[in-house]
């Protein structure tokens, strides 16, 4: 599978949020390009939450997943030991967060899009590898 571009809960929140703050960010980011955008289960969690319940928004991205514009990639259990280590190494990160780094690691050429690039840049793949981020520019 050729997997190119990783996606976090923050651009598919703003994506479908027309008053975030990184809504038109977020719209330029996930549409330009070609195939689906892959995440995980968790990062879809996040993102219905933060959507907020049941919710057109989130009806949307369930049928984006649906449709295949959004590609779900189950980790755990397989990788939940990678998963833990990486959330026992960054104070900060998540467990949403943590499965983005595992799947950056089954897919190297990937760039992760996320809104939250502060820690995602701090973030290493492969133990001591950067990982490619495409995030707003801060003001």
């Amino acid at each position: 599978m050729d997997v190119k571009r990783i996606v976090d809960a923050g651009p598919l929140v703003a994506w479908l949020n027309a008053s975030d703050q990184w809504h038109k960010w977020a719209t330029a980011a996930l549409t330009q390009g070609q195939g689906p955008l892959h995440t995980t289960e968790i990062v879809l969690g996040e993102a219905c939450y933060h959507l907020g319940g049941n919710s057109a928004p989130v009806q949307a991205l369930l049928d984006w997943v649906r449709h295949g514009a959004v590609v779900l990639h189950p980790l755990w259990p397989r990788h939940l030991s990678r998963t833990q280590e990486l959330m026992l190494k960054y104070d900060r990160m998540d467990a949403a967060d943590a499965s983005l780094v595992v799947l950056s690691e089954l897919f190297p050429r990937a760039s992760v899009i996320t809104v939250d690039a502060t820690d995602f840049r701090v973030y290493r793949r492969f133990h001591r590898e950067s990982l490619p981020v495409v995030a707003p520019e801060r003001v």
